[in-house]
């Protein structure tokens, strides 16, 4: 029990830098409290209440000897322990007293429990969660996959949660809480290991691949063509981009993945239960999938007057199969989507990392350099939370001797390295999803000719200040249906594009969803083994039962060894996986999955380095095909070539480079677009406005592609790539697909007769975007890229031309529209950012705001003050190394971050380097609340101390846990 304090009281060990940062504190209350009124509700000592003990002596119930929690002068702590549960004991503990309100939300998140929070508004969020029931495998994770020791590791962190909930209540656990108190009663109930194993159900719906393109494809079915959204998904550029593994295959003797077998066949080997495998392409068409291709009609060209789409209406073919109750159904399941709150990010194309290892033949150092850096969503505080976890003696009884990046809620080390190895993540992708469409009856749904009951449940969801609901959850054998939580949803299938023979449509369609995230699994498992793996084999053998989400491993040892390997439950399917699929057709059922041997592994290639940034695993030979929707290799092909700049002529790579190369903010799709740019003759209605806008276009001359903070040619170039996607394609998508609130005058459904009529009148009518700003299209990621380059060179292509009114003609051609998008991209910056171009800069746009996930988004205004930071102006940009996200459509807003950085140097752990992007603690106005966040925004890097002379020497105040 954390009390009986027989030390000093936090006040030993306390340096000039964290007197000066309560002084703030102390001084920024007093004057709120003046200035607002709040008086003695938000006093002194309601904000500081919270602050952990971080030095002298404290009891600890259930220790069974001492545990040293070392913290450096940035608050990140090092924990020292003589067994492996007394280890994590105190990791629960600690990570409790820093971060206590992130961990109780994302369980009442992870259970569907946000109502007793928060109220009414979280009901609907609450609702699909229980129906997708992640807390309910986490339970059956628990009780029949995870091993003994993980279970009693599990219920060793969950102890030290508890010991020190039993002491803090209230405004001593944090402000939020303080401020929870206006409007509700709730009190934390204990720590459960199953709340821990749920936290990795939120983190796998954040990676879960390809729903939302799903989704996507299907609701842009009601404007465009088949034809017309494959170029919108084109195919990856293999001969330009490398994907992570170069060669390799299925070895015919073993049935396993081989780096140095030759390469089947695509779709040649059969999966584990003896399923055909996928085509490697996944984009050549929709082989029947749910039938769209056969079911909708040739469309016409995508021109539009601001929106308007002679592609669009029932009348024209384009989108026919799929106007009606899908597309409806489709529409709301995308805003309860939108809705769930994103942990990681939201899923789509931006939401991935960089992660690369170069081997010692190429290093200063001589042994490995492994860098990483995940992007996700900024939040205050960072998702991420640093934290050494050290036995004492190593041994078999206490294996763990591992420092890196935790998860708060969570035992062990998600990111990072030990004695041995180091390891890093990136999003793989895979196409672990399907949505299908069920033909239902009020008690049944059809499959294979039979009625077959539904599996329901029961879910009561308490709501703070409001009436409980009861919901009931119907499930088939696909999995949860999900159009039972909206009632929109209800309406899905009248009209659903899928071939014949189909079911009477009468009384339409619901929606399941099959997800292996919703199958017990051992994560936690691989998480802890490979925490003690010692080797590849060691490691490898853990992330086999790395179940979900699927990611990219890459992995570098201090005996100079590098690898690679993929892991995941990867489905076996017949189809490709991108468009809703039949669920009563027994042909579209999963056939099996990937045996752990099958997937893709390297060790030490020829090449000397492994880039991994959520570019495809294999070529185009690997029999299997992982998914359709990888990024597109941009971040990819540049971190190679900046390898290869270093590398070739004998040079070699030092820690430094590899810190300036997470750091890399060139533009390529600004490579791509620039010198088609400066010639075009721009002229404006007049003189003046023709200077005006020359004058932007001469900050493109001479740039060199960097998205520096304070470039303006950047905020030019990236106003002009954000209104040349707006025109050529953004006005031309369903307003499902749109940013909510812009509106545009479009042809009415069902109207194919011309624009105008005979006196020049419109037949155009109003019609507003619906998607939020972040997750909405065109985005502008490197997809986009490789959508653009594929008409570059053809000026005349459809995407280019714009229909318009006799008052205001559209574009013709690339030309007419690169005009009409430098011209609005002048205007637009004038106004936001000032008439002088050379006062214009990049970062003044692409700002960076931290805000706290909960209050700090929705609660009242003081609240939100207190608890959110920013701005920060921000260099980098989307799909580049420096993967300041940010989305095309929805604006300049930073919506993705590289949500750390470390760079391990295996010849020297002491020498390694790491940030996080805010602070260790998770209490407004704490010293460690932000403090890293500055050096983040300029690329700088932490020492990061392993060893316990290292640890010792960067020692700021040191905390004693006794039974």
């Amino acid at each position: 029990m954390p009390a009986n304090k027989t030390g000093p009281s936090g006040k030993s060990g306390k340096k000039k830098k964290g007197r000066r940062a309560r002084l703030l504190a102390i001084t920024v209350v007093l004057l709120l409290v003046a200035g607002i009124g709040y008086g003695a509700y938000w006093s002194v000592s309601t904000v500081r209440a919270s602050f952990p003990e971080t030095s002298g002596t404290l009891q600890l119930k259930g220790l069974s000897g001492e545990v040293k929690v070392a913290r450096d002068d940035h608050g990140i702590p090092q924990v020292y322990a003589d067994n492996a549960e007394d280890l994590f004991r105190a990791q629960g503990f600690v990570q409790a007293q820093d971060r206590f309100w992130e961990m109780d939300v994302r369980r009442h998140l992870t259970a569907g429990r946000l109502s007793e929070m928060f109220g009414e508004d979280q009901v609907e969020t609450d609702a699909f969660v229980r129906t997708m029931g992640w807390r309910k495998v986490a339970q059956e994770e628990y009780d029949t996959k995870l091993s003994a020791a993980t279970k009693k590791y599990l219920q060793a962190y969950s102890d030290g949660v508890n010991a020190y909930l039993k002491d803090h209540q209230g405004k001593s656990l944090s402000v939020e809480y303080a401020a929870l108190e206006f409007q509700n009663d709730y009190k934390p109930e204990k720590w459960t290991p199953v709340d821990s194993v749920a936290w990795l159900k939120a983190m796998a719906w954040d990676l879960r691949g390809n729903v939302q393109d799903e989704i996507d494809r299907s609701l842009a079915s009601t404007r465009l063509s088949p034809q017309q959204i494959d170029q919108l998904y084109p195919a990856y550029p293999y001969d330009r981009n490398k994907p992570v593994v170069e060669g390799g295959g299925i070895d015919p003797a073993t049935k396993e993945f081989d780096p140095k077998a030759t390469p089947s066949a695509p779709g040649s080997t059969p999966g584990e239960t003896g399923g055909t495998g996928r085509t490697g392409g996944a984009r050549t068409g929709n082989q029947g999938n749910a039938g769209n291709q056969g079911a909708q009609g040739n469309a016409g060209t995508p021109g539009t007057q601001g929106g308007a789409n002679n592609n669009g209406s029932a009348a024209t073919g384009g989108g026919a199969g799929a106007a009606g109750g899908l597309h409806t159904g489709l529409t709301a399941l995308s805003k309860t989507l939108d809705k769930m709150p994103a942990l990681l990010g939201k899923s789509g194309n931006g939401l991935g990392s960089n992660a690369w290892v170069v081997s010692g033949q190429y290093t200063t150092t001589g042994k490995p350099l492994l860098a990483n850096d995940p992007h996700l969503a900024p939040q205050m505080p960072s998702l991420w939370y640093q934290m050494g976890l050290h036995c004492t003696k190593t041994g078999p009884s206490c294996p763990f001797d591992a420092a890196g990046y935790t998860f708060a809620g969570v035992p062990g080390v998600v990111i990072g390295h030990n004695q041995d190895i180091a390891w890093g993540m990136t999003k793989m992708g895979a196409d672990v999803s399907d949505l299908y469409l069920e033909k239902v009856t009020s008690g049944s749904y059809l499959y294979d000719n039979q009625q077959v009951p539904f599996a329901t449940r029961k879910e009561t969801i308490k709501v703070a200040g409001g009436d409980t609901r009861t919901i009931t959850v119907r499930s088939t054998r696909n999995g949860p249906v999900v159009s039972d939580r909206n009632s929109e949803l209800g309406k899905v299938g009248q009209d659903a594009p899928v071939k014949d023979p189909a079911p009477d449509r009468a009384e339409g369609y619901a929606v399941s969803l099959r997800w292996t995230a919703l199958e017990a699994g051992r994560t936690m498992d691989a998480l802890l083994d490979i925490n003690r793996a010692t080797d590849f084999a060691s490691f490898r053998k853990a992330a086999a039962g790395f179940d979900v989400p699927s990611q990219n491993l890459l992995y570098a040892d201090t005996k100079g060894n590098i690898g690679y390997q993929a892991p995941g439950r990867i489905p076996v399917r017949k189809g490709d996986g991108r468009m809703p699929a039949p669920g009563w057709d027994p042909a579209y059922q999963w056939t099996g999955y990937l045996k752990p041997g099958e997937l893709p592994w390297e060790l030490n290639p020829k090449r000397g380095y492994i880039v991994t940034a959520n570019q495809p695993v294999t070529d185009k030979k690997y029999p299997y095909s992982l998914t359709g929707d990888w990024g597109y290799g941009a971040r990819s092909k540049r971190i190679d070539d900046l390898i290869q700049s270093k590398i070739k002529d004998g040079g070699k790579i030092s820690t430094d480079d590899m810190q300036k190369m997470q750091m890399d903010n060139s533009s390529e799709i600004a490579k791509l677009l620039t010198p088609y740019l400066l010639k075009i003759d721009v002229k404006g209605s007049n003189e003046r406005e023709t200077k005006y806008v020359r004058e932007a276009q001469k900050l493109l001359e001479g740039w060199d592609y960097n998205q520096e903070a304070d470039s303006a040619a950047a905020a030019y170039f990236n106003a002009v790539w954000r209104n040349t996607l707006k025109l050529a394609f953004g006005n031309k998508l369903p307003k499902e697909l749109r940013v909510k609130g812009q509106c545009l005058r479009v042809r009415p459904a069902n109207d194919a007769g011309p624009q105008e009529d005979l006196d020049g009148n419109t037949r155009l009518v109003r019609e507003c975007g619906e998607r939020e700003p972040d997750a909405a299209q065109p985005d502008g990621g490197d997809r986009w890229f490789e959508v653009v380059r594929s008409i570059l060179d053809k000026p005349g292509d459809d995407w280019w031309k714009t229909s318009g009114t006799r008052a205001n003609p559209g574009a013709a051609n690339r030309d007419e529209l690169l005009a009409r998008a430098m011209k609005d991209a002048r205007w637009e910056l004038t106004s936001k950012l000032g008439k002088d171009v050379n006062s214009w800069s990049w970062g003044r746009l692409h700002q960076l705001n931290l805000k706290n996930q909960t209050l700090g988004k929705d609660g009242p205004g003081i609240v939100q003050w207190m608890l959110n930071r920013g701005p920060w102006n921000l260099a980098g940009g989307e799909a580049a190394v420096n993967a300041a996200g940010w989305n095309a459509a929805g604006g300049y807003e930073v919506t993705r971050v590289p949500s750390m950085r470390m760079v391990v140097n295996l010849a020297d752990l002491d020498k390694s380097r790491w940030i996080n992007l805010t602070g260790a603690s998770g209490h407004a106005y704490n010293a460690h609340y932000y403090d890293q966040t500055d050096k983040w925004a300029k690329g700088e890097l932490l020492p990061w101390a392993f060893s316990p002379d290292a640890v010792k020497k960067g020692t700021d105040a040191e905390l004693t846990l006794k039974p």
